[in-house]
């Protein structure tokens, strides 16, 4: 089977290997024109919204094109996994937090098993292709290509957005030079909401689709970790990461739950305890505890650093989304 008849099947039992493997949305886009046609990475660099990320800079043109990375890329293959694990009912809010994406085991590692697994089954399909796996520590704008891809919208937060799984994903991509039958984008259905702009305890986005990192608790918790806090960095309780913008979005009621078992939460980082992150003397508990997760990157002693301001500042709690459902922002009819 040839031309348009055998890229579909090809497509399609591409997808459906995604879906075996535990993929929870899969979508294809076609790889040749650049990602960022109206110039907004550049811009975004050039306003130093970036912060001390120089390797954002650094490797912008591979961002933009992924022609750079695998020369005579074709398509772009995006898929998501679920990493939503809701907090059982009236769990007490605790003094310290960590984001949920770093709760679980490192999904870096694992994601990227399961992406070359789906790479083989490319290969069987398109033998002698060229593939190239990617997560999001590779110079791939992977938000970006999702949305090409129909996997996702992006939302004012500048987040994913799935209409099942909502913002809690993990994302990667595989750029091959093998020709698939492309998707077609998901609608942008924030609607009118700014739920999540209003939300930000920081006021990181200037504008809607625009994050300031030099504002952004996540930035200040992880990207900075060699470095003291800067003086405005007000952590509002977070130790690793911030959750704020994602726990307002009303997409998130229908946030598919993960079953993913190395996405179950470790209890020392879901209710983190101050004093293993606060006391030189548990510096040891505290490198056990992240172990394997992704905050081994980070480290305890940024972790701890992280800890002693969030305590020495008050904090300002997020909104509530409750009486956010309606036409605009993720009512239940438009799932």
């Amino acid at each position: 089977m040839s031309g348009a008849d055998g890229r579909q099947e090809s497509t399609r039992a591409l997808e459906r290997r995604a879906y075996e493997l535990g993929f929870h949305a899969f979508g294809v886009a076609d790889a040749r024109p650049p990602i960022d046609p109206e110039g907004r990475l550049q811009a975004w660099l050039e306003e130093g919204m970036h912060g001390g990320m120089e390797w954002m800079a650094d490797s912008a043109s591979r961002r933009i094109d992924v022609q750079e990375s695998l020369p005579g890329a074709r398509s772009v293959i995006a898929v998501a996994v679920s990493y939503y694990r809701p907090e059982p009912p009236e769990t007490p809010e605790p003094e310290l937090r960590t984001a949920r994406y770093a709760q679980g085991l490192d999904y870096h590692r694992w994601v990227r098993r399961r992406l070359r697994k789906l790479r083989l089954t490319l290969l069987e399909l398109f033998p002698g292709a060229k593939v190239y796996p990617t997560v999001d520590t590779s110079p791939v704008l992977e938000r970006a290509w999702a949305e090409r891809a129909g996997v996702a919208w992006i939302g004012k937060s500048t987040m994913a957005i799935h209409p099942r799984l909502g913002t809690y994903t993990f994302l990667g991509t595989l750029i091959t030079d093998a020709v698939l039958q492309t998707s077609t984008p998901l609608p942008d259905r924030c609607g009118s909401c700014t739920a999540c702009l209003d939300a930000c305890p920081t006021d990181a986005f200037p504008e809607p689709g625009v994050l300031d990192a030099r504002k952004c608790i996540s930035y200040w918790t992880l990207e900075t970790r060699d470095q003291p806090l800067p003086d405005e960095a007000e952590l509002h309780g977070w130790v690793a990461g911030c959750d704020v913008c994602q726990e307002v979005c009303p997409w998130n009621k229908f946030a598919l739950p993960s079953t993913e078992p190395r996405t179950e939460p470790r209890a020392g980082l879901r209710h983190p305890d101050v004093e293993v992150f606060s006391q030189p003397s548990a510096h040891e508990a505290l490198t056990e505890l992240i172990a394997g997760t992704a905050l081994q990157r980070t480290g305890a002693e940024a972790l701890r650093r992280n800890a002693t301001r969030a305590r020495a500042r008050p904090r300002r709690d997020s909104a509530s989304f409750e009486g956010l459902d309606g036409e605009d922002g993720g009512s239940s009819s438009q799932t």
